[in-house]
């Protein structure tokens, strides 16, 4: 029995949030088109996964909070939060995702998101993080 094309997506994203490249490549169709808008999209397999290589060599950490999801005709729409962590920084971003899914592979992986929040975030979070961890020991000092 072929999974829903929801559950083809969960199922991704549980890969992502595992770190699992063996599992999110068996996800994706040889032709998928991957692209973070406004980028230019990435073809093929091997490019999606060479940027996928990236972000987990640059991060530590990927989960993501469904908020909401929508499917049909095997297009799926996903309004959800993504999370990315590294020593320096933790990312939180809202994200409009757009999965076509074709004979239960990723066909099109297309996300959306607020290009000026990212920015910010990547700016300010190694102070937020600093600040985080200086807090704790002059409060326990009192």
């Amino acid at each position: 029995m072929q999974a829903s094309s929801i559950e083809v997506v969960q199922s991704f994203m549980d890969a992502m949030k595992a770190f699992d490249l063996e599992r999110t490549s068996a996800l994706l169709a040889d032709d998928v088109e991957y692209q973070n808008v406004p980028f230019p999209p990435h073809r093929g397999r091997e490019a999606t996964l060479r940027v996928l290589r990236g972000f987990m060599k640059s991060f530590n950490r990927f989960d993501v909070e469904i908020h909401n999801v929508a499917e049909r005709d095997g297009v799926v729409l996903t309004e959800r939060t993504d999370i990315l962590a590294s020593r320096f920084h933790e990312l939180r971003f809202w994200v409009c995702g757009t999965f076509e899914i074709r004979d239960g592979k990723i066909a099109l992986w297309r996300d959306r998101f607020d290009l000026a929040t990212v920015a910010y975030q990547i700016a300010t979070s190694p102070l937020r993080k600093l600040i985080g961890t200086i807090t704790p020991r002059l409060e326990a000092r009192g």
